[in-house]
């Protein structure tokens, strides 16, 4: 049996040819009420009943499903099941209560930094638009009220740009674009893709550290994207986006927070506007780095670090830990795809 086609993640533009000879405003009508989450066309009251039963033989409205939820004070993972395995999805809540969704772009991971879980999983495939936007509207469906979107999750966004700016532009439709950040590596074709196609979103790049020998160590994509290149590209999409980018720098206890870090770090955000997000590595299982097991950096170690790019001159966030108790901080999707997961008997499968 052939599977119906989605319309799930299908731009408004789009939607209007595939629903021709429809008038756009039945087009619109429908988008809409895919984009509330809907599951049903016997939903859509305001489409002919007829209409509705046509497009229910000819479409589905739903590519994914929800397979369990995860809940650690306040935040939530979910775990949907995609064409060849299971995605994971977070939305983690900061200390005003504000709500944050973190989306997953791909099945896995081929990027490889030495610090994070989904590298382990590989890369299984791109994931499509419609199976993209869904991680959100599975997650709205617990909390609503969603302030921000992060591409932040699974997978690294800019080997998947043609499906990213398909779901961004429906996504676009419901969150501002100043409310939407697109975290990378550091692809210089992707970022330059970006600066000059749009969409206009916010930019965060994973530098973890800017001395490039020890980066092309924890991070193998700095090879093919040498900071020299990294650093000319973010100028040029700066010149043209217009937007402070984000340094995300993921600290390794022993290995990446000192002064000469710090130096580095601030000769490469030279020129730019930045701000800098440290986040301290969530421990994950295994995780090892020439040999040594990675460790958490110490309190310590993470104040003077953020106190020596701030005597340099950079503006700096410390990443407050937010959903290790479900893994579901960074670094750490993927820890329970392939294995039972019980937090304190608050896992839920979804039923």
């Amino acid at each position: 049996m052939t599977q119906k086609p989605s319309l799930s993640g299908v731009p408004l533009r789009e939607l209007e040819i595939v629903l021709s000879p429809l008038p756009r405003y039945r087009a619109g009508q429908v988008f809409a009420w895919i984009n509330s989450g809907l599951d049903s066309f016997q939903e859509m009251n305001n489409l002919p009943f007829a209409l509705r039963r046509e497009l229910d033989g000819r479409f589905s409205l739903r590519k994914t499903t929800l397979v369990k939820k995860f809940e650690d004070e306040g935040n939530l993972k979910l775990q949907i099941a995609v064409s060849g395995g299971m995605v994971e999805a977070v939305i983690l809540v900061d200390r005003a209560g504000r709500r944050t969704a973190c989306l997953s772009t791909q099945l896995g991971c081929a990027m490889g930094c030495v610090f994070c879980r989904t590298g382990l999983m590989g890369l299984v495939r791109n994931l499509d638009s419609a199976e993209i936007t869904e991680q959100f509207y599975h997650i709205r469906k617990f909390y609503p009220d969603i302030a921000n979107i992060v591409f932040m999750g699974m997978g690294e966004p800019l080997l998947n740009l043609y499906e990213l700016r398909r779901a961004l532009e429906v996504l676009c439709r419901t969150m501002s674009p100043r409310r939407i950040t697109v975290s990378t590596c550091g692809l210089v074709d992707g970022i330059e893709g970006l600066a000059s196609e749009g969409p206009s979103v916010r930019l965060a790049v994973s530098i973890t550290t800017a001395r490039e020998e020890l980066r092309r160590r924890l991070m193998p994509v700095s090879a093919a994207n040498p900071l020299p290149r990294l650093k000319e590209a973010l100028l040029r999409h700066q010149a043209q986006q217009r937007r402070r980018i984000t340094l995300e720098a993921v600290l390794l206890g022993g290995i990446n927070g000192g002064a000469e870090d710090a130096a580095a770090m601030s000769a490469f955000a030279e020129g730019l506007d930045v701000v800098v997000n440290l986040i301290p590595w969530n421990r994950v299982e295994g995780l090892r780095f020439e040999g040594r097991p990675l460790k958490e950096p110490e309190a310590a170690e993470i104040e003077r670090f953020r106190s020596g790019l701030e005597r340099l001159g950079l503006k700096t966030v410390i990443r407050r830990k937010k959903g290790r108790g479900i893994s579901g901080a960074c670094g750490q999707l993927g820890s329970t795809v392939d294995k039972d997961f019980d937090v304190n008997g608050t896992d839920t499968v979804a039923r």
